[in-house]
């Protein structure tokens, strides 16, 4: 067995590459050092790597255009570069995605991290549509960058700490609108579009909690990032945060402007995703989709998934499928014979739609059948992506008729990474097969 390392660090010695690294291996994002430019791109060549760290203190002059080197030699694999140094204006232009300010922590470089390769296979992945649908004689506009300031959602009391942040957002440029409660909070998220949501964790971190939960729940919030500030000593815990839908956590003993910072690169993201995604939606009218549920159609979604296949052989990325096929439940089984389970598809099929990541291609295979193409995504994954929509459509209640108890409905889940010698093809009937397979 190679090694898969899925981050690059470039460092000359290890005062900072070395506790990165122990960090992130330990975090799940398998590292390799290189000392120098050479070796950092000949690791390229040989490994999974996802995205790199520059550590610019000790790399010197050459550092500064290692972003442009090391992305040049991973394409057409997109490579997301981190620098860590001061911030300047001598770094633009160089190519850099994000750079931090050190001492860095772990932790808030696997939320960056995420975010930027997310981002990369989200682009590749808007790349192949615009191809797919070419092909078939329908153009998909690029998506244009909305110009507006950022929208802020900042939820908690007004204590100093959480109003300075509010200040330094306002000063970035940021429209900051504040919400004291829960109530008032949902109000506004169901009232206008937010880029990111803020939440204060004060004394009371379990109902900033509950929020993030709540959020996460909701097809049309989903995706909407949300930081959690809390006090250094709160008893909540980092993995804590992350399983109730919390997409990065600071607290006031980091500097405002740095948070404030990281606010606005998580809102950045976000627009840049929802640009993609509404670009992507527009398809729907392009004459080609399934046209009750908007999604792929069995024959466009063969077409494309070719095409992902080629791709991630290319781009050395994993590729999977994932099949979601309707239970046969007593109550799903009276609604199907009622009419009602047909009448509630359109509604699954938007939500399954709004749910995935905007990287992820769905399609309706059938009547009750449902498939997803995850790219950049292994098997394991895969099915923690489809059980997590499984789990959210599982929370809708959808009409059953007069006098009737409203139906919920359930999956059988099967999922199959797409292997080189199998073939694409191959891998999906072993999804479907799975999800009959669970259904018996």
């Amino acid at each position: 067995m190679g090694v898969h390392a899925r981050v690059l660090i470039v460092a000359r010695d290890d005062a900072l590459a070395g506790p990165l690294a122990e960090g992130l291996d330990r975090l799940g994002w398998r590292t390799v050092t290189a000392r120098g430019p050479y070796a950092a791109i000949a690791a390229l060549s040989d490994l999974q790597v996802e995205a790199a760290i520059v550590d610019l203190a000790s790399g010197g002059h050459e550092a500064l255009t290692l972003a442009k080197r090391l992305k040049a030699a991973c394409a057409p694999r997109r490579l997301p570069v981190i620098a860590i140094g001061a911030p300047g204006p001598e770094l633009d232009g160089l190519n850099f995605d994000l750079t931090l300010t050190a001492p860095v922590h772990p932790a808030q470089v696997v939320l960056r991290l995420e975010t930027l390769v997310r981002m990369a296979i989200a682009e590749e992945e808007f790349e192949l549509r615009l191809e797919t649908f070419s092909e078939r004689g329908r153009r998909l506009e690029t998506p244009d960058p909305d110009p507006t300031p950022f929208r802020v959602l900042a939820i908690g009391e007004p204590a100093p700490q959480f109003l300075a942040l509010s200040n330094a957002l306002t000063g970035s440029g940021a429209e900051v609108v504040g919400a004291f409660t829960a109530y008032t909070a949902f109000d506004y998220l169901h009232e206008r579009p937010f880029d990111a949501v803020v939440l204060w964790a004060g004394d009371n971190s379990q109902e900033a909690l509950s929020i993030a939960a709540g959020m996460r729940r909701n097809t049309r919030l989903y995706h909407t990032p949300a930081l959690l500030y809390m006090k250094q000593e709160s008893y909540v815990t980092m993995s804590e945060a992350y399983h109730r839908g919390i997409s990065d956590v600071a607290s006031p003993e980091t500097p405002e402007t740095e948070t404030a910072k990281r606010v606005i690169e998580l809102a950045r993201s976000y627009r840049r995703q929802t640009a993609i995604r509404k670009a992507l939606e527009k398809a729907r009218a392009s004459g080609l989709m399934d046209p009750a549920t908007g999604l792929f159609t069995r024959d466009l979604f063969a077409t494309h998934l070719g095409r992902l296949a080629q791709a991630s052989r290319l781009r050395n990325r994993p590729l999977s499928v994932c099949v979601l096929k309707v239970s046969n439940r007593p109550d799903v089984d009276n609604a199907r014979h009622g009419g009602w389970l047909d009448r509630a598809i359109p509604q699954i099929g938007s939500m399954i739609g709004r749910l995935v990541r905007v990287e992820d291609t769905a399609a309706r295979l059938g009547p009750e059948v449902f498939a997803l193409a995850l790219p950049a995504t292994p098997q394991a994954s895969a099915r923690a992506a489809g059980e997590r929509i499984a789990a959210v459509i599982g929370c809708t209640a959808f009409e059953a008729g007069d006098g009737k108890a409203p139906f919920v409905v359930e999956f059988d889940i099967g999922v199959a990474e797409v292997s080189l010698a199998a073939g694409v093809g191959k891998a999906l009937e072993e999804a479907a097969a799975r999800a009959v397979e669970k259904a018996s």
